[in-house]
């Protein structure tokens, strides 16, 4: 579960998923040991979402900008942040991760064991998101063990540990504003100086704002790429028919498979809300300041709803993995394009995907979704 139950700890390897497969035909909603109702089923979260208004995303006692802004105040800023992230803006960047990702394939070993998740998943979303925000290349080594920390920090439910990376990660942001802020004539032109020089309201993005923005687009993004390409190798390694078929499909195609993995072991597992009144959901009365978890995994895996089939195209329009509602995430273009770009290197590339002997494949530990390390080897 999301936070600590007592009663169900989840323990090194258990599967996250297996756990809220067994909680949802009997409960719709639950109360964690943490203060929080956790909605289970797709049709309450999907509820919730839509309902941005009772269940408020103003959850974070941290700036957090735009997921954590509600209202008119959401779409000023959601405004600027979709502007970077459309199909025009993205498109001269694509063949900068195809070239990433055939670099970072070309030299893993063959025949010897490659973590998927931190030698694969982790290194292509550092260096795609650094080659995207106009970052150093020198920066790499510090992004991803800072990465390895927000996890550690994360699994702990430590709330000081977890405050305390979070602000290693703001230093390093603004080590990457400081000279552009310092000189704006000098400034390179990419995304990251482009934020910089943004205004909201008729005025310019405070140097916080814009720290939050690009955590948002680095700190969640790099640990959410990294762990979906560990799931998706590991979906294909377990199912080659999967794999033969990626390596004849059309984007739409391998693009439908990719949500449709997601969707049954989705690595994004949970977001807070607030309620601003009281409301009944679930079948149960909530009463305002209720502290609420939509919990995308359990919802995603919903038999009502998806059954228990692999169905690509017909679970599409009930896919859940990057959100819905007016906090849908704004990177899901961005993410798919590298996603299908990561899988499509490693496959091109290989005859074969085998797990290593001997290591098998080692989930993700509540609150992170996932796996932690997915053992492969190459031939």
């Amino acid at each position: 579960m999301t936070d600590h139950m007592p009663d169900i700890a989840t323990p090194a390897g258990r599967d996250l998923r297996a756990y809220t497969d067994e909680l949802r035909p009997r409960h719709r909603v639950i109360e964690n040991d943490a203060g929080y109702w956790v909605l289970l089923r797709h049709a309450d979260v999907v509820a919730a979402a839509l309902d941005d208004v009772t269940f408020s995303s103003d959850v974070s006692r941290f700036l957090q900008v735009p997921n954590g802004l509600d209202g008119d105040e959401h779409t000023r800023f959601r405004r600027i942040v979709d502007r970077y992230l459309t199909r025009t803006a993205l498109e001269p960047f694509v063949p900068v991760f195809e070239r990433i990702a055939a670099e970072l394939v070309a030299a893993l070993p063959r025949g010897k064991p490659v973590d998927a998740v931190s030698e694969i998943g982790a290194v292509f979303a550092v260096r795609a998101q650094c080659a995207w925000l106009g970052w150093p290349a020198d920066l790499e080594p510090r992004l991803l063990s800072w990465m390895e920390a927000n996890h550690a920090a994360t699994r702990s439910g430590d709330l000081e540990r977890t405050a305390e990376v979070a602000g290693q990660f703001d230093a390093i942001i603004r080590s990457v504003l400081a000279p552009r802020l310092a000189d704006p004539d000098a400034a390179p032109d990419d995304v990251t100086t482009r934020l910089c020089r943004e205004t909201v309201d008729g005025r310019a993005l405070t140097e916080a704002e814009t720290v939050s923005i690009l955590r948002n687009w680095t700190g969640g993004d790099l640990g959410s790429i990294a762990l979906c390409v560990g799931v998706l190798i590991a979906h294909v390694t377990k199912e080659p028919a999967i794999a033969q078929r990626l390596r004849s499909a059309s984007d739409a195609e391998t693009d439908a498979i990719i949500d449709e993995i997601l969707r049954l072991d989705d690595p994004f597992v949970s977001n807070r809300r607030i309620t601003t009144c009281p409301v009944r959901i679930g079948g149960k009365d909530l009463p305002a300041n209720a502290r609420v978890k939509l919990h995308w995994t359990s919802a995603n895996r919903d038999e009502a709803v998806f059954g228990d089939g692999f169905a690509p195209e017909a679970n599409a329009a009930a896919n859940l993995v990057y959100g819905i509602g007016r906090h849908v995430c704004p990177g899901r273009l961005l993410a798919t394009w590298q996603l299908r770009i990561a899988l499509r290197a490693i496959l091109d590339a290989v005859d074969s995907l085998a797990f290593a002997p001997g290591k098998d494949p080692e989930r993700e530990v509540s609150p992170v979704g996932g796996y932690r390390r997915v053992p492969i080897v190459l031939r």
